[in-house]
């Protein structure tokens, strides 16, 4: 009988490493219901600070559940199909940016990579604060995932 490859854990920083490369991920919330809700987000990952941030609008369904319950979780794919990485953690909403180029929307606007910043910061946060944009920070306590070492 030929042994099949096991997955193998990924390290803290090999899990940090894969968070960082990536930029789409799956967030899952909690409904008042008790069951998950998932949402595919662009996120932005402080490695040194181990916080996940997301942009998302103050009425969203999403920012309501953390709201009431901050327990979430991001999964993130790796460059496989057989690879993971999932942060574990309590998140945060911040109040809505109400002023152009308050504290919240310079947040928002320091998670867009330098290469896709917009051309006019000052239109930008205005938008912002139009749509009533709001910072999620999802404090991460725990990183898990795996990689499995056989070819698709």
């Amino acid at each position: 009988m030929t042994q099949r490859p096991a997955p193998r854990a990924l390290s803290d920083e090999a899990l940090s490493d894969l968070l960082g490369r990536q930029q789409f991920g799956t967030l899952a919330s909690v409904r008042s219901s008790g069951h998950p809700h998932l949402t595919t987000m662009v996120y932005s990952w402080d490695a040194e600070a181990r916080v996940v941030r997301f942009s998302t609008t103050a009425d969203r369904a999403k920012a309501g559940h953390l709201r009431r319950n901050p327990r979430a979780a991001l999964h993130v794919s790796g460059g496989d199909v057989w690879s993971f990485a999932v942060a574990e953690g309590e998140a945060e909403v911040s109040e809505p940016t109400t002023v152009p180029g308050d504290e919240v929307g310079r947040e928002l606007l320091g998670m867009i990579p330098q290469a896709a910043r917009p051309e006019d910061d000052t239109a930008f946060l205005e938008q912002l604060v139009a749509e009533r944009r709001v910072v999620v920070r999802l404090k991460v306590d725990r990183l898990y995932g795996t990689a499995l070492d056989i070819e698709a």
